[in-house]
């Protein structure tokens, strides 16, 4: 599927470049516009005095074409991103599963160092919940 996707991406964006020269050359309404700029009046020596109706057609033609492919790309992405979801979701899991964390047993808690009455009086204790004190002065 990604070979046709591949394909009708290609013929899309030739498809665009295509229109966005024919817009180009077509000759303007009222001698104004893009299309004197870029040769608008090459488009009367190549194809004649009736210029815009072939131009005009050739385009809506193309127009046509542009939306056709790219609602067939949009199918033909859509049916594989769904063919591929299982064995993406087969992946995650496999992966996830591999990178399970190992259960550690518990370990024996380490005995605290044997407090002294020269370090618990250095250090006061302060509750959790209580409000910050404010320094005395004398």
């Amino acid at each position: 599927m990604s070979f046709i996707a591949g394909i009708l991406t290609v013929l899309l964006v030739l498809n665009c470049l295509l229109l966005i020269l024919l817009v180009l050359v077509q000759l303007p309404k009222k001698d104004a516009g893009a299309g004197i700029a870029f040769g608008g009046g090459a488009a009367d020596a190549l194809f004649g005095a009736g210029s815009g109706n072939v131009l005009t057609k050739i385009t809506k033609w193309g127009t046509g074409v542009f939306f056709g492919m790219a609602l067939i790309l949009g199918l033909v992405n859509k049916s594989a991103q769904s063919s591929d979801a299982p064995a993406f979701e087969q992946a995650v899991q496999q992966k996830q599963q591999s990178q399970m964390p190992v259960a550690v047993p518990p370990s024996t808690p380490i005995p605290s160092a044997p407090t002294t009455a020269s370090n618990s009086s250095a250090l006061p204790v302060i509750p959790a919940g209580s409000p910050p004190a404010t320094p005395q002065t004398n």
